[in-house]
């Protein structure tokens, strides 16, 4: 079974490991760090072996990395895996932004259908059903964001399944969350965001997060 050292250690950015197996540009490793889209969360950037991987696809408990034509590696072949740490780490920032907002909007603009998410190095969004704008609780549900942050409160992530591997986040005040992406160690690492309605349609809410204060 593949071991996803990504939840084990976010923050570790290079890996030496083996080719488990290929199937011409798709291989497989017998561990990695380079995280495959998946719950809205965009895949990194990396390399396996020198070789920039083109896509990385979640393929049951397994990851398929896909190489370049004629990269020339083979099944137990020791590699140097590495991801590009300046997206990886934007990923995080937004990606648990976006979840606290989440969480903010299920408790206090409750009930509220989420039926879309993505998170991408630049902004995340999160779209939701519902009638009516969302523009006047903005103001509201970013200063409860940003007061969560700015308490650097420790971010708890486990698995609540190993054998199936279901994982899950936590902080003070919130219920466990479940999650497989990679998560912070602490609220405060996400640092200063900005929040934005957009009309995506009838009876649908889009609100975009980005990082830096930025809007």
């Amino acid at each position: 079974m593949l071991r996803k050292v990504f939840w084990e250690d976010p923050y570790l950015t290079h890996l030496d490991t083996e080719i488990a197996t290929v199937d011409g540009q798709d291989v497989t490793l017998a561990a990695t760090v380079i995280y495959a889209f998946s719950g809205g969360q965009e895949s990194d950037a990396g390399f396996i072996g020198g070789q920039p991987v083109l896509v990385a696809k979640k393929v049951g408990a397994d990851i398929v990395y896909t190489l370049p034509a004629g990269h020339g590696l083979a099944v137990g072949d020791r590699v140097a895996t590495e991801i590009d740490w300046e997206r990886r780490y934007r990923l995080m920032r937004l990606h648990f932004a976006a979840e606290i907002v989440l969480e903010i909007v299920y408790r206090d603009l409750g009930p509220i259908e989420k039926i879309g998410a993505h998170i991408a190095a630049d902004k995340a969004r999160i779209d939701f059903a519902r009638a009516f704008p969302v523009t006047a609780e903005l103001p509201a549900l970013l200063a409860h964001a940003s007061a969560i942050i700015d308490a650097d409160l420790p971010i708890t992530r486990a698995f609540s399944d190993e054998a199936t591997g279901r994982r899950f986040w936590q902080v003070t005040g919130f219920n466990s969350v479940p999650c497989g992406g990679t998560h912070l160690r602490r609220t405060g690492e996400v640092g200063a965001i900005a929040l934005k309605r957009r009309n995506i349609g009838k009876d649908k809410e889009r609100i975009e997060i980005m990082l830096d204060g930025h809007s």
